[in-house]
């Protein structure tokens, strides 16, 4: 929630699929709008409330 070098808006650009049917997503990939600079998270940080929020707040 706090910009780091204008990076505030980011894009999900990629998404690692498990090998195994029905496993669980590992990480995705996101791109940060303003820089284009790619950054790779574990999905679950999303849900992190202090980090990230959802919108273009």
């Amino acid at each position: 929630m706090k910009p780091i070098a204008k990076q505030k808006h980011f894009l999900i650009t990629k998404v690692a699929l498990p090998e195994i049917p029905y496993g669980t997503i590992e990480w995705i990939e996101i791109e940060a709008v303003y820089t284009k600079m790619p950054q790779r998270i574990r999905w679950q940080e999303l849900r992190d409330e202090s980090v990230w929020c959802q919108g273009w707040g």
